[in-house]
Protein backbone atom coordinates (compact mmCIF):
# COMPACT_ATOMS: atom_id res chain seq x y z
CA UNK A 1 0.00 0.00 0.00
CA UNK A 2 1.18 3.61 -0.42
CA UNK A 3 2.76 4.89 2.49
CA UNK A 4 2.64 8.83 2.03
CA UNK A 5 0.81 10.79 -0.43
CA UNK A 6 0.49 14.36 -1.65
CA UNK A 7 -3.36 15.54 -1.53
CA UNK A 8 -3.19 18.31 -4.20
CA UNK A 9 -6.83 19.74 -3.88
CA UNK A 10 -8.63 22.01 -1.36
CA UNK A 11 -12.29 22.13 0.17
CA UNK A 12 -14.25 18.72 1.30
CA UNK A 13 -13.03 16.53 -0.89
CA UNK A 14 -9.13 16.86 0.25
CA UNK A 15 -10.90 16.20 3.88
CA UNK A 16 -12.77 13.40 2.20
CA UNK A 17 -9.77 12.04 0.73
CA UNK A 18 -6.94 12.72 4.25
CA UNK A 19 -9.97 10.80 5.92
CA UNK A 20 -9.47 7.46 3.93
CA UNK A 21 -5.40 7.76 4.10
CA UNK A 22 -6.38 8.07 7.89
CA UNK A 23 -8.14 4.48 7.74
CA UNK A 24 -5.75 2.96 5.92
CA UNK A 25 -2.82 4.02 7.96
CA UNK A 26 -1.36 6.52 4.89
CA UNK A 27 0.06 9.59 5.78
CA UNK A 28 -1.03 12.97 3.69
CA UNK A 29 0.55 15.80 2.75
CA UNK A 30 -1.95 18.87 2.62
CA UNK A 31 -0.66 21.51 -0.29
CA UNK A 32 -2.30 24.55 0.06
CA UNK A 33 -2.34 28.37 -0.64
CA UNK A 34 -2.10 31.39 1.19
CA UNK A 35 -5.64 32.03 1.49
CA UNK A 36 -6.16 27.84 2.61
CA UNK A 37 -4.21 27.95 6.05
CA UNK A 38 -7.06 27.61 7.91
CA UNK A 39 -8.52 24.43 6.12
CA UNK A 40 -9.66 21.41 8.08
CA UNK A 41 -7.81 19.10 6.16
CA UNK A 42 -4.38 21.46 6.31
CA UNK A 43 -5.08 21.40 10.26
CA UNK A 44 -5.15 17.58 9.97
CA UNK A 45 -2.71 16.39 7.83
CA UNK A 46 0.52 14.69 8.92
CA UNK A 47 2.47 17.27 7.00
CA UNK A 48 1.80 20.83 5.24
CA UNK A 49 3.28 22.76 2.66
CA UNK A 50 1.98 26.09 1.34
CA UNK A 51 2.74 26.08 -2.35
CA UNK A 52 1.82 29.78 -3.46
CA UNK A 53 -0.51 32.75 -3.53
CA UNK A 54 -4.70 32.71 -3.62
CA UNK A 55 -5.01 32.41 -6.92
CA UNK A 56 -5.36 28.64 -8.32
CA UNK A 57 -3.23 29.52 -11.39
CA UNK A 58 -0.14 30.25 -8.68
CA UNK A 59 -1.11 27.57 -6.31
CA UNK A 60 -3.51 24.75 -7.21
CA UNK A 61 -2.89 24.96 -11.17
CA UNK A 62 1.42 25.18 -10.21
CA UNK A 63 2.15 21.88 -11.29
CA UNK A 64 5.96 22.23 -10.10
CA UNK A 65 5.40 23.61 -7.29
CA UNK A 66 2.93 20.13 -6.23
CA UNK A 67 5.69 17.62 -7.71
CA UNK A 68 8.28 19.62 -5.65
CA UNK A 69 5.91 18.94 -2.49
CA UNK A 70 5.91 15.57 -3.36
CA UNK A 71 9.56 15.62 -3.44
CA UNK A 72 10.34 17.55 -0.85
CA UNK A 73 8.21 14.78 1.82
CA UNK A 74 9.35 12.24 0.48
CA UNK A 75 5.05 11.42 -1.14
CA UNK A 76 5.10 8.44 -3.66
CA UNK A 77 1.83 9.47 -4.88
CA UNK A 78 -0.46 12.38 -5.74
CA UNK A 79 -4.89 11.95 -5.64
CA UNK A 80 -5.45 14.85 -7.27
CA UNK A 81 -9.08 15.07 -6.26
CA UNK A 82 -11.83 16.59 -8.56
CA UNK A 83 -11.38 20.18 -10.62
CA UNK A 84 -8.25 21.94 -10.68
CA UNK A 85 -5.73 19.31 -12.18
CA UNK A 86 -7.62 16.13 -11.86
CA UNK A 87 -8.43 15.45 -15.63
CA UNK A 88 -4.80 16.98 -16.80
CA UNK A 89 -3.25 14.92 -18.65
CA UNK A 90 0.41 16.55 -18.63
CA UNK A 91 -0.19 16.74 -14.88
CA UNK A 92 -0.58 12.90 -14.71
CA UNK A 93 1.88 12.45 -17.29
CA UNK A 94 4.65 14.40 -15.51
CA UNK A 95 3.52 12.94 -12.44
CA UNK A 96 4.96 9.85 -13.53
CA UNK A 97 8.01 10.62 -15.75
CA UNK A 98 8.93 12.31 -12.00
CA UNK A 99 9.07 9.20 -10.54
CA UNK A 100 5.59 9.05 -8.40
CA UNK A 101 2.41 7.43 -8.92
CA UNK A 102 -1.12 9.52 -10.01
CA UNK A 103 -3.62 8.22 -8.41
CA UNK A 104 -6.41 8.05 -11.65
CA UNK A 105 -6.12 6.80 -15.04
CA UNK A 106 -2.54 6.94 -17.18
CA UNK A 107 -1.98 10.31 -19.26
CA UNK A 108 -2.94 8.48 -22.62
CA UNK A 109 -6.74 7.98 -21.37
CA UNK A 110 -7.57 10.94 -20.01
CA UNK A 111 -6.45 12.76 -23.57
CA UNK A 112 -8.58 9.83 -25.14
CA UNK A 113 -11.39 10.33 -23.12
CA UNK A 114 -10.75 14.41 -22.66
CA UNK A 115 -11.09 15.08 -26.38
CA UNK A 116 -14.86 14.62 -27.08
CA UNK A 117 -14.86 13.24 -30.51
CA UNK A 118 -12.13 10.59 -29.87
CA UNK A 119 -13.74 9.75 -26.46
CA UNK A 120 -17.71 9.52 -28.68
CA UNK A 121 -15.15 7.34 -31.13
CA UNK A 122 -13.66 4.85 -28.39
CA UNK A 123 -17.36 4.40 -26.95
CA UNK A 124 -18.73 3.58 -30.37
CA UNK A 125 -16.49 1.09 -31.09
CA UNK A 126 -16.71 -0.50 -27.45
CA UNK A 127 -20.63 -0.86 -27.98
CA UNK A 128 -21.77 2.14 -25.53
CA UNK A 129 -24.98 3.78 -26.89
CA UNK A 130 -23.85 7.28 -28.26
CA UNK A 131 -25.99 10.46 -29.89
CA UNK A 132 -26.40 10.54 -33.60
CA UNK A 133 -23.94 12.99 -34.74
CA UNK A 134 -21.40 14.42 -36.84
CA UNK A 135 -19.05 11.20 -36.48
CA UNK A 136 -15.90 13.78 -36.36
CA UNK A 137 -14.40 16.81 -36.00
CA UNK A 138 -16.63 19.57 -38.51
CA UNK A 139 -14.65 21.15 -41.21
CA UNK A 140 -14.95 24.61 -43.05
CA UNK A 141 -17.14 23.23 -46.19
CA UNK A 142 -20.32 24.74 -45.50
CA UNK A 143 -21.99 23.19 -47.70
CA UNK A 144 -21.20 19.51 -46.33
CA UNK A 145 -22.22 20.78 -42.85
CA UNK A 146 -25.34 21.90 -43.83
CA UNK A 147 -25.69 17.98 -45.48
CA UNK A 148 -24.42 16.64 -41.93
CA UNK A 149 -26.95 18.51 -39.91
CA UNK A 150 -29.81 17.16 -42.06
CA UNK A 151 -29.00 13.94 -41.90
CA UNK A 152 -28.90 14.44 -37.90
CA UNK A 153 -32.10 16.12 -38.05
CA UNK A 154 -32.71 19.80 -36.22
CA UNK A 155 -32.31 20.55 -33.53
CA UNK A 156 -28.73 19.69 -33.23
CA UNK A 157 -26.34 20.94 -30.95
CA UNK A 158 -23.08 21.94 -32.26
CA UNK A 159 -19.99 21.40 -29.49
CA UNK A 160 -16.62 22.35 -28.97
CA UNK A 161 -14.31 19.05 -28.55
CA UNK A 162 -12.29 20.33 -25.94
CA UNK A 163 -15.25 22.17 -23.97
CA UNK A 164 -16.53 21.60 -20.51
CA UNK A 165 -19.06 23.37 -18.04
CA UNK A 166 -21.53 24.65 -20.11
CA UNK A 167 -18.83 26.60 -22.31
CA UNK A 168 -18.75 26.02 -26.27
CA UNK A 169 -21.80 24.36 -27.01
CA UNK A 170 -25.17 25.97 -29.30
CA UNK A 171 -28.03 24.59 -30.01
CA UNK A 172 -29.18 25.03 -33.93
CA UNK A 173 -33.12 25.28 -35.03
CA UNK A 174 -33.05 25.70 -38.22
CA UNK A 175 -30.05 25.67 -41.12
CA UNK A 176 -30.36 29.84 -41.54
CA UNK A 177 -28.59 30.15 -38.42
CA UNK A 178 -26.54 26.83 -38.66
CA UNK A 179 -23.09 28.68 -40.41
CA UNK A 180 -23.37 31.69 -38.21
CA UNK A 181 -23.39 29.35 -35.06
CA UNK A 182 -20.59 26.97 -35.70
CA UNK A 183 -18.41 30.22 -36.52
CA UNK A 184 -19.16 31.53 -33.40
CA UNK A 185 -18.92 28.65 -31.18
CA UNK A 186 -15.39 27.82 -32.90
CA UNK A 187 -14.50 32.01 -32.22
CA UNK A 188 -15.43 30.69 -28.39
CA UNK A 189 -13.97 27.98 -28.26
CA UNK A 190 -10.63 29.27 -29.32
CA UNK A 191 -10.96 31.80 -26.32
CA UNK A 192 -11.73 29.21 -23.67
CA UNK A 193 -9.97 26.23 -24.22
CA UNK A 194 -6.88 27.12 -27.28
CA UNK A 195 -8.72 23.98 -29.09
CA UNK A 196 -11.06 25.30 -31.84
CA UNK A 197 -12.60 21.95 -33.26
CA UNK A 198 -16.13 21.21 -33.14
CA UNK A 199 -18.56 18.27 -33.93
CA UNK A 200 -22.66 17.93 -34.03
CA UNK A 201 -24.92 16.24 -32.41
CA UNK A 202 -28.77 15.39 -32.70
CA UNK A 203 -30.30 17.59 -29.50
CA UNK A 204 -32.47 15.89 -27.22
CA UNK A 205 -35.35 18.31 -26.08
CA UNK A 206 -35.94 16.80 -22.95
CA UNK A 207 -33.37 14.20 -21.44
CA UNK A 208 -32.60 13.53 -17.98
CA UNK A 209 -28.64 13.11 -17.23
CA UNK A 210 -27.90 9.96 -15.94
CA UNK A 211 -24.46 8.95 -14.87
CA UNK A 212 -22.32 5.41 -14.26
CA UNK A 213 -20.13 4.76 -11.49
CA UNK A 214 -17.16 2.71 -12.87
CA UNK A 215 -14.07 1.23 -11.27
CA UNK A 216 -11.20 -0.05 -12.94
CA UNK A 217 -7.77 -1.97 -12.09
CA UNK A 218 -6.07 -1.24 -15.42
CA UNK A 219 -5.34 -5.08 -15.13
CA UNK A 220 -8.28 -6.72 -17.50
CA UNK A 221 -11.21 -6.02 -14.42
CA UNK A 222 -13.53 -3.19 -14.58
CA UNK A 223 -16.98 -2.91 -12.68
CA UNK A 224 -20.09 -0.74 -12.33
CA UNK A 225 -21.47 0.37 -9.27
CA UNK A 226 -25.01 1.76 -10.54
CA UNK A 227 -26.11 4.59 -12.18
CA UNK A 228 -26.81 8.18 -10.14
CA UNK A 229 -29.41 10.77 -11.80
CA UNK A 230 -28.29 14.77 -11.91
CA UNK A 231 -30.97 15.97 -13.95
CA UNK A 232 -31.35 18.70 -11.38
CA UNK A 233 -29.33 21.30 -12.92
CA UNK A 234 -29.05 24.85 -13.15
CA UNK A 235 -26.94 26.14 -16.10
CA UNK A 236 -25.39 22.82 -16.30
CA UNK A 237 -24.15 22.97 -12.91
CA UNK A 238 -25.52 20.05 -11.07
CA UNK A 239 -27.97 20.96 -7.94
CA UNK A 240 -28.93 17.41 -6.56
CA UNK A 241 -27.97 14.23 -7.13
CA UNK A 242 -29.39 10.99 -6.61
CA UNK A 243 -28.64 7.21 -6.54
CA UNK A 244 -30.18 5.16 -8.00
CA UNK A 245 -31.93 6.59 -10.76
CA UNK A 246 -35.93 6.73 -10.56
CA UNK A 247 -37.62 4.73 -13.60
CA UNK A 248 -34.51 2.98 -13.75
CA UNK A 249 -35.01 -1.56 -13.55
CA UNK A 250 -32.44 -3.62 -12.66
CA UNK A 251 -32.31 -5.08 -16.37
CA UNK A 252 -31.82 -1.38 -17.89
CA UNK A 253 -28.81 -0.88 -14.94
CA UNK A 254 -27.17 -4.34 -16.30
CA UNK A 255 -27.78 -3.22 -19.79
CA UNK A 256 -25.77 0.41 -19.55
CA UNK A 257 -23.63 -0.57 -16.93
CA UNK A 258 -21.98 -3.74 -18.48
CA UNK A 259 -21.30 -2.24 -21.80
CA UNK A 260 -19.22 1.08 -19.52
CA UNK A 261 -17.63 -1.59 -17.43
CA UNK A 262 -16.42 -3.49 -21.24
CA UNK A 263 -15.36 0.11 -22.50
CA UNK A 264 -13.15 0.32 -19.46
CA UNK A 265 -11.28 -2.86 -20.25
CA UNK A 266 -11.17 -1.87 -24.09
CA UNK A 267 -9.68 1.59 -23.31
CA UNK A 268 -7.11 -0.14 -20.24
CA UNK A 269 -8.85 2.68 -17.80
CA UNK A 270 -7.57 2.70 -14.28
CA UNK A 271 -9.31 4.24 -11.01
CA UNK A 272 -12.72 5.46 -10.72
CA UNK A 273 -14.29 7.11 -13.64
CA UNK A 274 -17.91 8.04 -14.66
CA UNK A 275 -19.71 7.29 -17.93
CA UNK A 276 -22.34 10.62 -18.13
CA UNK A 277 -25.05 9.89 -20.05
CA UNK A 278 -28.28 11.78 -21.67
CA UNK A 279 -31.60 9.43 -21.28
CA UNK A 280 -34.70 9.81 -23.45
CA UNK A 281 -37.44 7.61 -24.00
CA UNK A 282 -35.57 5.12 -22.51
CA UNK A 283 -32.81 5.23 -24.40
CA UNK A 284 -28.95 6.41 -23.20
CA UNK A 285 -26.73 8.53 -25.63
CA UNK A 286 -23.40 8.82 -24.04
CA UNK A 287 -22.43 12.53 -23.91
CA UNK A 288 -18.77 12.36 -21.96
CA UNK A 289 -16.84 10.46 -19.59
CA UNK A 290 -14.96 12.15 -15.96
CA UNK A 291 -12.24 10.17 -15.53
CA UNK A 292 -11.62 11.46 -11.86
CA UNK A 293 -13.53 11.18 -8.97
CA UNK A 294 -16.96 12.47 -8.97
CA UNK A 295 -18.44 15.50 -6.91
CA UNK A 296 -21.59 13.21 -6.14
CA UNK A 297 -19.88 10.34 -5.24
CA UNK A 298 -21.25 9.86 -1.82
CA UNK A 299 -24.64 8.72 -3.47
CA UNK A 300 -23.11 5.70 -4.61
CA UNK A 301 -20.98 5.02 -1.74
CA UNK A 302 -24.39 5.30 0.52
CA UNK A 303 -25.96 2.59 -1.40
CA UNK A 304 -23.50 0.01 -1.99
CA UNK A 305 -21.34 0.31 0.86
CA UNK A 306 -18.18 0.83 -1.42
CA UNK A 307 -15.38 3.36 -0.25
CA UNK A 308 -14.75 5.07 -3.59
CA UNK A 309 -11.76 6.64 -2.39
CA UNK A 310 -10.05 3.35 -0.74
CA UNK A 311 -10.64 1.94 -4.24
CA UNK A 312 -8.67 4.90 -6.06
CA UNK A 313 -5.97 4.50 -3.40
CA UNK A 314 -5.77 -0.03 -3.50
CA UNK A 315 -5.58 0.46 -7.57
CA UNK A 316 -3.21 3.19 -7.70
CA UNK A 317 -1.14 0.86 -5.53
CA UNK A 318 -1.06 -1.71 -8.04
CA UNK A 319 -3.98 -3.66 -6.64
CA UNK A 320 -6.89 -5.71 -8.13
CA UNK A 321 -10.18 -4.83 -7.72
CA UNK A 322 -11.27 -5.88 -4.18
CA UNK A 323 -14.75 -6.63 -5.30
CA UNK A 324 -16.24 -8.39 -8.09
CA UNK A 325 -19.40 -7.33 -10.17
CA UNK A 326 -21.59 -9.85 -8.14
CA UNK A 327 -20.74 -8.54 -5.01
CA UNK A 328 -22.51 -5.26 -6.33
CA UNK A 329 -25.58 -4.68 -4.64
CA UNK A 330 -27.81 -1.42 -4.54
CA UNK A 331 -29.92 -0.93 -1.68
CA UNK A 332 -32.33 1.82 -0.52
CA UNK A 333 -31.76 5.33 -2.01
CA UNK A 334 -29.36 8.23 -1.31
CA UNK A 335 -29.98 12.26 -2.25
CA UNK A 336 -27.11 14.79 -2.34
CA UNK A 337 -27.66 18.56 -2.08
CA UNK A 338 -24.84 20.61 -3.19
CA UNK A 339 -24.32 23.50 -0.39
CA UNK A 340 -22.77 26.74 -1.76
CA UNK A 341 -21.97 29.93 -0.49
CA UNK A 342 -23.97 31.84 -3.00
CA UNK A 343 -27.27 33.90 -2.66
CA UNK A 344 -29.97 31.87 -2.91
CA UNK A 345 -32.25 33.69 -5.30
CA UNK A 346 -29.19 36.21 -7.91
CA UNK A 347 -26.49 33.11 -7.42
CA UNK A 348 -24.04 35.65 -6.33
CA UNK A 349 -21.13 33.94 -4.71
CA UNK A 350 -20.84 35.45 -0.68
CA UNK A 351 -17.36 34.37 0.51
CA UNK A 352 -17.21 35.93 4.37
CA UNK A 353 -16.71 34.66 7.83
CA UNK A 354 -19.20 32.07 9.07
CA UNK A 355 -20.23 32.90 12.31
CA UNK A 356 -22.17 30.38 13.67
CA UNK A 357 -22.46 26.70 12.10
CA UNK A 358 -24.55 23.54 13.12
CA UNK A 359 -24.45 20.66 10.98
CA UNK A 360 -27.47 18.17 11.14
CA UNK A 361 -27.54 14.89 12.12
CA UNK A 362 -29.61 11.79 12.74
CA UNK A 363 -30.45 8.28 10.92
CA UNK A 364 -29.00 7.82 7.67
CA UNK A 365 -27.42 11.59 7.56
CA UNK A 366 -24.11 12.41 5.74
CA UNK A 367 -22.04 15.81 5.97
CA UNK A 368 -19.30 16.05 3.87
CA UNK A 369 -17.77 19.86 4.38
CA UNK A 370 -14.26 21.61 5.37
CA UNK A 371 -16.75 24.58 7.26
CA UNK A 372 -16.85 25.68 10.70
CA UNK A 373 -17.10 28.38 12.78
CA UNK A 374 -15.17 31.39 12.61
CA UNK A 375 -14.18 29.66 9.02
CA UNK A 376 -13.38 32.04 6.16
CA UNK A 377 -14.90 31.20 3.22
CA UNK A 378 -12.70 32.49 0.34
CA UNK A 379 -13.69 34.71 -2.77
CA UNK A 380 -11.11 32.61 -4.43
CA UNK A 381 -12.87 29.11 -5.55
CA UNK A 382 -15.98 27.43 -5.81
CA UNK A 383 -18.50 28.33 -3.85
CA UNK A 384 -19.45 25.00 -2.91
CA UNK A 385 -18.97 24.81 0.78
CA UNK A 386 -20.10 21.22 1.75
CA UNK A 387 -22.34 17.96 0.19
CA UNK A 388 -25.84 17.27 2.20
CA UNK A 389 -26.47 13.51 2.02
CA UNK A 390 -29.37 11.47 3.34
CA UNK A 391 -30.18 7.98 3.23
CA UNK A 392 -33.48 5.94 3.06
CA UNK A 393 -34.77 2.56 2.84
CA UNK A 394 -37.47 4.70 -0.08
CA UNK A 395 -36.66 7.52 -1.53
CA UNK A 396 -39.11 9.29 0.02
CA UNK A 397 -37.71 8.19 3.32
CA UNK A 398 -34.03 9.83 1.76
CA UNK A 399 -36.45 12.92 0.63
CA UNK A 400 -37.91 13.18 4.19
CA UNK A 401 -35.09 13.17 5.91
CA UNK A 402 -33.02 15.63 3.05
CA UNK A 403 -36.20 18.28 4.54
CA UNK A 404 -35.34 17.44 7.93
CA UNK A 405 -31.84 18.09 7.43
CA UNK A 406 -31.81 21.31 5.19
CA UNK A 407 -34.30 22.72 8.31
CA UNK A 408 -30.99 21.73 10.82
CA UNK A 409 -28.43 23.17 8.80
CA UNK A 410 -27.26 26.53 10.09
CA UNK A 411 -24.41 28.91 8.33
CA UNK A 412 -24.73 32.25 9.52
CA UNK A 413 -22.43 35.24 8.64
CA UNK A 414 -22.93 34.17 4.75
CA UNK A 415 -25.31 33.27 2.42
CA UNK A 416 -26.17 29.50 1.21
CA UNK A 417 -28.29 28.37 -1.46
CA UNK A 418 -30.61 26.10 1.59
CA UNK A 419 -33.22 27.59 0.83
CA UNK A 420 -33.42 26.78 -3.40
CA UNK A 421 -32.51 23.07 -1.85
CA UNK A 422 -35.72 23.07 0.52
CA UNK A 423 -37.47 24.67 -2.57
CA UNK A 424 -36.73 21.75 -4.92
CA UNK A 425 -37.05 18.77 -1.86
CA UNK A 426 -41.05 20.09 -1.54
CA UNK A 427 -41.48 20.75 -5.44
CA UNK A 428 -44.03 18.07 -6.18
CA UNK A 429 -42.54 17.24 -10.09
CA UNK A 430 -39.00 16.38 -8.01
CA UNK A 431 -40.69 14.13 -5.37
CA UNK A 432 -42.34 12.20 -8.23
CA UNK A 433 -39.16 11.91 -9.75
CA UNK A 434 -37.97 11.83 -13.44
CA UNK A 435 -37.70 15.39 -14.12
CA UNK A 436 -35.34 16.32 -17.39
CA UNK A 437 -32.29 18.76 -16.50
CA UNK A 438 -34.33 21.81 -17.81
CA UNK A 439 -37.19 21.48 -15.41
CA UNK A 440 -35.03 23.68 -12.56
CA UNK A 441 -34.06 26.58 -14.78
CA UNK A 442 -37.83 26.66 -15.95
CA UNK A 443 -39.24 26.37 -12.13
CA UNK A 444 -36.92 29.46 -11.31
CA UNK A 445 -37.49 31.51 -14.89
CA UNK A 446 -33.63 31.07 -15.82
Amino acid sequence: MLDKIVIANRGEIALRILRACKEMGIKTVAVHSTADRDLKHVLLADETLCIGPAPAAQSYLNIPAIISAAEITGAVAIHPGYGFLAENADFAEQIEQSGFIFIGPKAETIRLMGDKVSAIEAMRKAGVPTVPGSDGVLGDDNALNKKIAKRIGYPVIVKASGGGGGRGMRVVRSEADLIETIAVTQAEAIACFNNGQLYMEKFLENPRHIEVQVLADGQGHAIHLGERDCSMQRRHQKVVEEAPAPGITEEIRRFIGDRCAKACVDIGYRGAGTFEFLYENGEFYFIEMNTRIQVEHCVTEMVTGIDLIKEQLRIAAGQPLSITQDEVKIRGHAIECRINAEDPVSFIPSPGEIKRFHAPGGLGIRWDSHIYAGYKVPPHYDSMIGKLITYGESRGIAIARMRNALSELVVEGIKTNTQLQQLIMEDENFQNGGANIHYLEKKLGL
